[in-house]
């Protein structure tokens, strides 16, 4: 019998998830044994009192070394999307949030 080549996963997901949600703003903390990815929408208008407003979307949690996978492979694939399209500028229109 052929055995299916190891790198391949197969999956699953219900239909809600699969659309995906969109994130214009991500914040990350950390502590020793993980690190926390909150992905926000900033939205355009402001509150009555003048502060931007964003809505989390979704929070990933994650080992540090999980962490530095992620990191590893955004890289590659942001220096493959640049080869093809182009470089990509950094946002400067989003409110400048740091933990």
């Amino acid at each position: 019998m052929d055995k299916p080549p190891e790198n391949q996963m197969s999956i699953q997901t219900d239909a809600q998830t699969v659309v995906g949600v969109y994130s214009n703003l991500m914040m990350i903390t950390h502590r020793k044994e993980e690190f926390i990815l909150d992905f926000l929408f900033v939205q355009p208008q402001r509150s009555p009192q003048g502060q931007a407003v964003a809505n989390l979307r979704s929070r990933v949690i994650t080992s540090p070394e999980h962490m530095k996978r992620i990191v590893k492979a955004m890289q590659e694939n942001i220096r493959r999307y640049e080869e093809s399209f182009g470089i990509i500028e950094e946002a400067t229109d989003l409110p400048r949030v740091s933990h």
